[in-house]
């Protein structure tokens, strides 16, 4: 037997390869990544925890590191890709689902269910952990934690902002609210935008930032001016001074005519 080259392997995937100099793990093909790329690759190295210390979210990458896994007290696995191995079979309890293009969400509700009985964390992972498996772990919060639609989606794209379900997904996810509910919420009745999905805003009655603001058309045409006047036709020999106007002008009010005052006499303007 040949002797190990090292003693501790690597902090990451758990193989022993010579990670330091860059190394390729002839295993998983885990590298040490380059400067650029440590950011993201760091935060991805670690499935989201949806409920603390109970359910966490996850691609194929995160459920093949099974180190980081124990270091979460992850015991059991719900893998929602048949094409995707499961690689630990003696470390972890695996669930495989059956793939189809509906997804078997009572198999999988029922699986975490009991996960939670027994007070055990557990991971649900498809290829990339934005598709499949958030819209098994929506389903589950729905059924067991009577959540609606809305509301367990916006849960699990604020814990895992990567989430980018499709479609055809999305509606399964809505029958299925029908199904649990007896009837579908509108509050999202479909995916905003393909991609990335966007969360619903408040304004509470204000106009939006970004809401264009109506202006006066003071170039169109009918428009009407506020310094216009109106085209009155009134003859110079029926103009008058006063209050008092014949009895004819009054004919057409709502409030009836008023009475000519007897004592007072129009003064006739100079037409000179």
């Amino acid at each position: 037997m040949r002797k190990r080259e090292r003693e501790n392997p690597c902090g990451v995937c758990g193989h022993y390869h010579k990670y330091e100099e860059g190394e390729v793990c002839g295993i998983c093909g885990h590298r040490v990544p380059a400067t650029s790329e440590k950011t993201s690759l760091q935060v991805s190295a670690f499935p989201s925890e949806i409920l603390p210390e109970f359910l966490y979210l996850g691609s194929y990458d995160n459920a093949s590191r099974s180190e980081l896994l124990k270091t979460q007290g992850i015991s059991r696995v719900l893998n929602t890709v048949p094409a995707c191995q499961n690689l630990y079979k003696n470390s972890f309890t695996y669930h495989c689902l059956q793939y189809d293009k509906t997804l078997p969400f009572d198999d999988a509700v029922e699986f975490l269910d009991q996960c939670e009985r027994d007070k055990a964390r557990v991971l649900v992972h498809c290829m990339s952990g934005k598709n499949r498996s958030p819209a098994i772990v929506i389903a589950f919060l729905m059924k067991c934690k009577g959540w609606r639609l809305a509301q367990s989606y916006q849960w699990v794209k604020e814990r895992r902002p990567s989430v980018d379900l499709t479609e055809p997904i999305y509606q399964q996810l809505q029958e299925y609210e029908q199904k649990v509910f007896g009837s579908a919420e509108n509050a999202l009745p479909t995916l905003p935008i393909f991609p990335p999905v966007g969360l619903p805003s408040f304004s509470f009655g204000f106009p939006k930032t970004c809401d264009p603001v109506p202006t006066t058309p003071f170039n169109t045409i009918g428009a009407t001016s506020i310094f216009s006047a109106p085209n009155i036709d009134l003859p110079s020999h029926e103009f008058t001074f006063g209050a008092g106007q014949t009895q004819t002008s009054f004919s057409a009010s709502p409030f009836g005519a008023n009475p000519r005052n007897s004592t007072s006499s129009n003064i006739q303007m100079d037409s000179a």
